[in-house]
């Protein structure tokens, strides 16, 4: 085994000291979209959105305390806050994440096109001060997801009626929704994933795999102490 010197070891402390200092000088919120009265989207074999958004959540907020950071857990209990209730706790804070699993509109499933997207996507809101921020992590964040082997979705840029949201990123997925209610009500950086296609019946039981929320989530974490750790 190769030797630190020990010059070389004491920077390392150091830098390994600021990125937990860093991280623990800074509050995330996580908030868990939908609630247990309104789960959001079903997927083909019965799974809720809320049921699998809260699990990686979960698997999230662990991940980023082990990092040493402090972590606001919004509608821990599956309560049904309101999306101005959600987005209250981003006051101050270093960056607000809304997390999700997509769905599709009825008329796509209808048509037997639920198998033609899979993977994940990021929306950032353009509108807001912080825009630059949000979309540095939201790109930090696909960077992480993409080394996993996950891939974009670009399901929400389809050129039909309540899509085509415009593309900021194709490659890492990344979509400006200036109007999305928890994006345009955040006091911080904010920006909404949605981890996979739950519509998707291939896609649907891996999403509800605890080892896919957990390898996910510490992706998701990597990804936010990446973009906490550079300059603003």
């Amino acid at each position: 085994m190769k030797r630190i010197q020990p010059g070389k070891a004491a920077l390392l402390a150091v830098f390994l000291y600021g990125m937990s200092a860093l991280c623990s000088a800074q509050q995330l919120v996580i908030d868990t979209g939908h609630s247990t009265e309104k789960p959001g989207a079903t997927g083909p074999a019965g799974k809720r959105e809320f049921d699998l958004n809260r699990q990686l959540a979960v698997a999230l907020i662990k991940a980023l305390r082990a990092q040493g950071a402090q972590v606001t857990d919004v509608a821990a209990a599956g309560s049904p806050l309101s999306l101005q209730a959600r987005t209250k706790a981003s006051s101050g804070a270093a960056l607000f994440v809304s997390i999700h699993h997509d769905s599709m509109q009825q008329a796509w499933l209808d048509a037997g096109r639920s198998r033609e997207f899979s993977g994940y996507a990021l929306f950032v809101s353009a509108s807001k001060p912080q825009y630059g921020r949000s979309l540095e992590c939201a790109k930090d964040i696909s960077r992480n997801m993409l080394a996993i082997g996950e891939h974009p979705s670009l399901y929400h840029a389809t050129p039909i009626p309540g899509e085509n949201r415009p593309l900021i990123d194709s490659g890492l997925g990344i979509h400006r929704f200036d109007d999305l209610v928890v994006l345009k009500t955040a006091q911080s950086p904010a920006l909404l994933i949605e981890v996979g296609v739950l519509a998707n019946p291939d896609e649907e039981p891996r999403l509800a795999a605890p080892q896919f929320a957990e390898r996910a989530a510490n992706a998701i974490a990597s990804g936010i102490r990446q973009c906490l750790s550079e300059p603003q």
